[in-house]
């Protein structure tokens, strides 16, 4: 039996909107007729009671209620907050509450926001786009339309931003996609759900909403993504093997339940639109607990995965993604067992997302088990060094303002493309936008980037630039120091300012790598420890002689790892010796890695082994959710005096396996350790259950990875040695 997460309470039953397409009132179940407008205090009670029995028999860490109607607003101050103190007070100490209310936002103002503040509540509203588009349908009873009224209040919501939920926008071919699109991203919403409009064989809706779908999507991505899109993001994670976000996509169970006003337990209610009765159990909060509920034929039929769909759907190469469509739209005569009335649609819009995401990075399953085996391939690290530059185009998107500097960079990309390409290669332009898009950048270093482009395509430009402490960095190449404006000229592939001096990046090569010696860039300050300012010639020389030593040590002794490092190793930032012996790489620089100045070659080869596989487990990471990112207990690691969360612990466990590799041959004490700590760490990752089905397919790999180690023989005196510092590390935790 799969348990419910996610609780959809009916608070009212009635609406101060006569919308045409709305399921509850226009379809075929007129249930709403029959029941009360509101929902009791009792109702409430048993309500919540029920959820906590649920949560408490299944052991759940966190549930998802939403406030829903009709409209709930409706229900009035007083009884929503009954509602949210009786759920709050029954889950107390049980697990986390996601508590919501979806809202067409008429009778939003400052008592209600002050509430939803008091108890947390995310508020989605719904705008179905411009006044054109939202009017078409969203009307009073009396012909008028809401969109003015809605704009305004959803002004009020925006000024609490952390109570922003999003956007609920009903598709509407009839409606111009880019006006709606534009007027949704107008309202700075951290997400948006597009619904197709619910309809059956039965009541077909009409065709080309595959198309208008796709004419957002287009837009959308070439925005640079400025809001989460629930069914676009969906369809990308899907496809790469992870999680649906929406019941309206994807093959995982079914985990929502409605609880009517009056206290009845139905499906899903979208199934209103099939025929009067559909989403009924015959159950209700006063006689039945959930897990019967559960068991309804209506709901298991929804939690069969590929086996419950039509056997169309189950040949259909992007079932995966669609997973047969939302279930009311299949119904036809009778019966849920056939493919969505939209098919045609969702097929010819997965494909497109697909081929979209296929220009922009592929990795293969082999691929992926390479990296899971630990080394990886050179293809492998190839297709996530490819994903990063499709990353580090839409952050520089996201973060770039309108001016000179942007318009010199979107003309070098249609004239040079591959310049830009070059440029925006290097790791701390994506760390730049990220501090951008975080509000602690400012934009002035859009004008670096540009320059470096020009300098790298040869064109001829001027540009204002940053500046910090004289000296204006352009991201690749070097600096331009002892500068007393901002301006920098470019002409003939050279970069000059008046009375500056340019000071190159240098460069480490060993056989088959050529790196950049990052000891210029301000961006550079994103690892764990303080960069190290400029280094002299003769302490750049010591580098280059460590660096060209520990690539023959790799190669000598662990060359399985050399393909990847040469594939996707960009960079190498020195920190500051204060630090000791430390290490780092940092999610938003893939390819870069940051280390003390080693005493020695061997010391270097274990660092970068070591850091490379943060970097590459960063980069899949980027690309696919290989676990569940709601997940916030902290575990314990073998190798650290601090409990980790989950990603910290896959992150170390990965790192290990390259660390323990290292160790093998090497020095049987440090083996017999590592080698069992890497083991513990990957049972209590696959153990953790929050790992999606990518994920414990990644993580098995790793297993397969450290279990011949597991076997190899090393002296006794290591062993015990190893199994007493474990034992004692252990007993440091309880």
């Amino acid at each position: 039996m799969v348990p419910f997460r996610q609780f959809v309470l009916k608070v009212h039953s009635r609406c101060d909107l006569a919308c045409d397409h709305c399921y509850v009132y226009e379809h075929a179940d007129q249930s709403w007729r029959r029941r009360p407008k509101v929902m009791s205090r009792e109702t409430v009670a048993w309500s919540a009671l029920r959820i906590a029995e649920h949560v408490k028999s299944h052991a759940l860490d966190q549930v998802t209620v939403v406030l829903h109607g009709g409209e709930p607003l409706l229900a009035g101050h007083d009884r929503l907050q009954a509602v949210a103190e009786a759920i709050e007070a029954a889950l107390a100490g049980t697990c986390r509450l996601d508590l919501r209310v979806h809202t067409n936002g008429l009778l939003l103002d400052d008592d209600y926001l002050d509430l939803f503040e008091e108890k947390g509540v995310k508020v989605g509203v719904s705008l179905d786009g411009d006044r054109a588009a939202h009017d078409r349908h969203r009307r009073y009873a009396d012909g008028r339309g809401s969109h003015d009224r809605v704009l305004g209040r959803l002004a009020m919501l925006r000024r609490r931003p952390h109570l922003y939920a999003g956007l609920l926008c009903t598709v509407d071919v009839a409606n111009d996609p880019i006006a709606v699109y534009e007027a949704l991203a107008e309202q700075a919403p951290p997400r948006v759900d597009f619904l197709l409009r619910h309809a059956t064989w039965d009541d077909p809706p009409g065709s080309g909403a595959g198309d208008w779908l796709i004419a957002v999507f287009d837009r959308w991505v070439a925005d640079g993504r400025p809001m989460a899109v629930r069914l676009f993001d969906s369809i990308e994670s899907t496809s790469r093997g992870g999680p649906s976000m929406t019941e309206a996509l994807g093959l995982e169970p079914s985990d929502l339940v409605v609880i009517e006003t009056d206290g009845a337990y139905e499906q899903v209610d979208s199934l209103k639109a099939a025929y009067d009765g559909a989403p009924e159990t015959g159950l209700d909060v006063f006689g039945h607990t959930l897990d019967e509920v559960a068991l309804h034929p209506g709901i298991v039929a929804r939690q069969r995965g590929i086996d419950g769909l039509a056997q169309t759907c189950q040949r259909c190469p992007v079932v995966e993604s669609c997973g047969g469509g939302l279930y009311p739209h299949r119904y036809k005569e009778g019966s849920f067992a056939n493919p969505s009335v939209y098919c045609a649609d969702l097929l010819k819009l997965i494909t497109h997302v697909r081929g979209r995401l296929r220009r922009t990075h592929e990795l293969t399953s082999a691929q992926l088990g390479e990296l899971a085996a630990g080394h990886g391939s050179a293809e492998a690290v190839a297709a996530l060094a490819a994903g990063q530059a499709s990353l580090r185009r839409l952050a520089l998107t996201k973060a770039a303002v309108p001016g000179p500097a942007w318009r010199l960079l979107t003309g070098i990309d249609e004239e040079h493309p591959a310049a830009l390409a070059a440029v925006l290669d290097h790791p701390y332009v994506r760390a730049w936008a990220v501090r951008r898009l975080a509000g602690t950048a400012g934009p002035a270093y859009l004008g670096n980037i540009a320059a470096a482009a020009a300098v790298t395509a040869g064109v001829t430009a001027e540009i204002e630039v940053e500046v910090r402490a004289g000296a204006a960095y352009l991201p690749g190449l070097g600096a331009l120091t002892g500068m007393s404006g901002t301006l920098v000229r470019v002409d003939g592939g050279r970069a000059e300012a008046e009375g500056a001096t340019w000071a190159p990046l240098r460069r480490l090569t060993a056989e088959g790598i050529d790196v950049a010696l990052e000891d210029l860039d301000p961006y550079r300050d994103c690892h764990q420890w303080r960069p190290a300012p400029r280094l002299t010639g003769e302490r750049a020389a010591v580098w280059q002689e460590r660096f060209a030593g520990a690539v023959q040590v790799i190669e000598r002794d662990h060359p399985a790892y050399l393909p990847a490092i040469r594939a996707g190793l960009t960079t190498l930032t020195p920190l500051d010796p204060a630090a000791g012996t430390a290490s780092s790489a940092a999610r938003q620089a893939f390819g870069a890695v940051a280390t003390t100045p080693p005493p020695d070659a061997e010391t270097l080869a274990l660092l970068l082994m070591h850091e490379f596989q943060h970097v590459k487990l960063g980069g899949v990471l980027d690309l696919f959710d290989l676990f569940d990112e709601r997940e916030a207990r902290l575990f314990y690691a073998p190798w650290r005096e601090d409990p980790r969360p989950l990603e910290g612990l896959l992150q170390g466990a990965y790192a290990h396996l390259a660390v323990t590799d290292f160790w093998r041959g090497r020095d049987p004490f440090a083996f017999a350790r590592r080698r069992a700590d890497t083991a513990m760490a990957v049972e209590t990752l696959l153990g953790a259950g929050t790992l999606t089905p990518l994920g414990a397919a990644f993580v098995a790999g790793m297993r397969a990875a450290v279990a011949p180690w597991l076997d190899e023989p090393v002296p006794e005196e290591a062993e015990r040695g190893a199994q007493a510092e474990r034992a004692a590390h252990r007993g440091r935790f309880g």
